[in-house]
């Protein structure tokens, strides 16, 4: 099975995603854990950078949270960067981004 059959597997198994309805605390849950496995192993387990840049605050400085949600959902054309649109509804990827902005995401992540 491709990494990519194993990610889309992973995501629908993590449970149903809603369009439009607001992002549960269970399902916060999930979404940090695909962001720390599935994010990580391109940007890095901590988010400093890898194959993929840093998702560190610092180095988002300057982009709004539709400007990375966008980017999670559409990916980046010429880059390895999936686009994740099909496993992700619209507020789901606002509150990656938001939560990215803020450093959440890890508490050794920093800016």
């Amino acid at each position: 099975m491709t990494r990519l059959n194993w990610l889309a597997l992973s995501c629908l198994l993590a449970g149903p995603v809603l369009a439009g309805n607001p992002v549960t605390a269970e399902r916060q849950q999930e979404l940090r854990n695909l962001m720390i496995q599935d994010c990580g192993s391109c940007h890095g387990l901590t988010l400093r950078g890898g194959l993929g840049p840093a998702l560190l605050p610092s180095m988002l400085r300057g982009k709004s949270a539709a400007y990375i949600s966008t980017m999670i959902l559409e990916g980046r054309p010429g880059s390895a960067m999936p686009g994740w649109r099909p496993l992700l509804s619209e507020a789901e990827a606002h509150w990656m981004a938001e939560l990215l902005l803020r450093g959440d995401l890890l508490p050794e992540q920093g800016s």
